[in-house]
């Protein structure tokens, strides 16, 4: 535990963006979340985007994605609604997916009001992925089909080790630090790829061929398919893990992609 934590404390701080977003605390459920909420600056939101930060489950924060998010609301006219979810190894299983289902049902509730705008997706980066797929699969679960779509960008989703494609990164050590004492990882809500996909919304799957998961991409999307979901997927060669995080030519092609479709979804018709 103690790596971990000092893994995370050595991160650099992250970029800032202008204009800065508000920092709120939101409620839903008897619970309770901090998020970071981007608008844009000129115009009304058309729609809004609850994202879902990368790390591991033990690194990250909303603040590291505040110049990404800055740059989707000033391209596609949307607002952006990041969530500052609890990290393992202090806060393992299932303390990220509840501040996630948190955020998702104050968005729910709350967006119309907030943002004049009902139109809703999510986003998810690596472990953010994992918890969009997650989170969707808990709102329908109650019966809240609230958001439209979702892009989830080289998730892992068997974290348990019992499929083919989950053995690949049985070794990695974020996986106990953010089961923790769960007794079983193929319980949905760790690993999707068990879990229940009917009357998801559609799916944009964004993964690269030279990804360590990209068999277990493969591998969710027939399960997506399988239960009648609408996915898109995405596959960009010769790209590794977290691949659009960096400034290459397929990163950016990529970028365009996700744009497009997010525009589709729940973006300004300009």
């Amino acid at each position: 535990m103690s790596e971990l934590v000092a893994v995370r404390e050595a991160m650099p701080v992250p970029a800032e963006c202008e204009p800065s977003p508000s920092v709120e605390t939101v409620s839903a459920g008897g619970r309770s979340v901090p998020v970071r909420i981007h608008t844009p600056s000129s115009r009304p939101a058309t729609g809004v985007l609850l994202e879902i930060h990368t790390g591991g489950f033990y690194l990250g924060s909303a603040a590291g994605s505040d110049v990404r998010n800055r740059r989707l609301v000033d391209a596609l006219g949307i607002a952006v609604v990041s969530v500052d979810y609890r990290l393992a190894p202090e806060h393992p299983w299932p303390a990220a997916p509840d501040d996630c289902e948190t955020a998702a049902l104050w968005l729910a509730e709350h967006a119309e009001a907030r943002f004049g705008t009902t139109r809703l997706a999510m986003s998810g980066f690596s472990a953010g992925s994992t918890l969009v797929t997650a989170t969707l699969i808990r709102l329908r679960d109650r019966g809240i089909h609230a958001f439209g779509g979702a892009v989830v960008q080289c998730g892992t989703y068997d974290l348990s080790a019992q499929t083919p494609a989950g053995r690949l990164i049985a070794d990695e050590f974020f996986l106990g630090a953010y089961a923790g004492d769960a007794p079983d990882r193929t319980n949905p809500d760790i690993s999707p790829i068990f879990a229940e996909l009917k009357n998801l919304p559609p799916i944009l799957m964004v993964i690269g061929a030279e990804d360590v998961l990209f068999e277990d991409n493969l591998a969710m999307t027939a399960r997506f398919l399988a239960a009648g979901v609408e996915v898109d997927l995405r596959v960009y060669p010769a790209s590794p893990h977290a691949f659009t995080g960096h400034a290459t030519p397929m990163a950016q092609a990529a970028l365009e992609t996700i744009d497009e479709w997010l525009r589709g979804q729940i973006g300004a018709n300009v």
